[in-house]
C-alpha cells in the first residue's frame, strides 16, 4: 500500500508541476493583432503625447493574466539619434524576460545593449495600465523591442503603500491604504 501512495504522490506532483509550467509559459499568451499604423508609439518631449513612428515586421504577444506580459519586436528606418531629439527617454528601462518560444525577444540582449549604449530606451505610453509603462528600446541597426514595466508609482502602490506624490490615484481594486 505504501508503494502505491508514493507512486500516486509522485505522479500527482508531476502532473501539477507540468500544468503549472504550461499555464505560466504558454496558456495565457495571445498574439497581438497588428493595426499597421499605431502599434509602435513614443511619447513626445514637447507635448507629452504618444505619437506613432514608422515600423515594419511587428510581432507581439500579450496576456490578460498580468499587465506586464506584453512583449513585442519590430524594425524601423527611423534613427535613434533623431528620435532621441523628439521623444522622451526612459532611463530606468529594465527589459523583462519573455517566454522562450517568443524567439524575437531576448531580454538579456536588450538589457546588455541598453547598459552599453548600443540601444536606447524611450517611453512609449505612461500608465498603459495603472502603475505600468510601455517601454520601447531601439538599436542602431533598426531593431526595436517593446515591453511593459512597472513604474515608480506601481512599485509603491503594488506593495500596499499609498501612492507617492505626483502619482495618479489608484483605481478601485488596486491595493492602497
Amino acid at each position: 500500500m505504501g508503494k502505491i501512495l508514493v507512486i500516486f504522490t509522485l505522479l500527482s506532483a508531476l502532473l501539477v508541476g507540468g500544468a503549472i509550467y504550461y499555464l505560466q509559459v504558454y496558456a495565457y499568451y495571445e498574439e497581438v493583432a497588428a493595426t499597421g499604423s499605431d502599434d509602435v508609439v513614443l511619447t513626445r518631449i514637447d507635448t507629452g503625447a504618444p505619437e506613432a513612428i514608422p515600423y515594419a515586421e511587428f510581432q507581439a504577444i500579450d496576456a490578460t493574466s498580468s499587465p506586464i506580459r506584453y512583449r513585442g519586436c519590430f524594425t524601423t528606418q527611423a534613427s535613434s539619434v533623431s528620435l532621441s531629439q523628439a521623444y522622451q527617454p526612459y532611463p530606468s528601462a529594465r527589459p523583462i524576460e519573455g517566454p522562450g518560444w517568443f524567439a524575437c525577444y531576448d531580454a538579456d540582449e536588450i538589457g546588455d545593449a541598453l547598459e552599453s549604449g548600443a540601444a536606447q530606451a524611450f517611453l512609449s505610453i505612461e500608465n498603459v495600465h495603472y502603475g505600468v509603462d510601455r517601454v520601447v528600446a531601439l538599436f542602431g541597426d533598426g531593431r526595436g523591442y517593446v515591453w511593459h514595466q512597472i513604474n515608480h508609482c506601481g512599485e509603491v502602490v503594488f506593495d500596499g503603500r499609498p501612492a507617492p506624490e505626483g502619482c495618479p490615484t489608484p483605481p478601485d481594486g488596486i491595493a492602497r491604504q
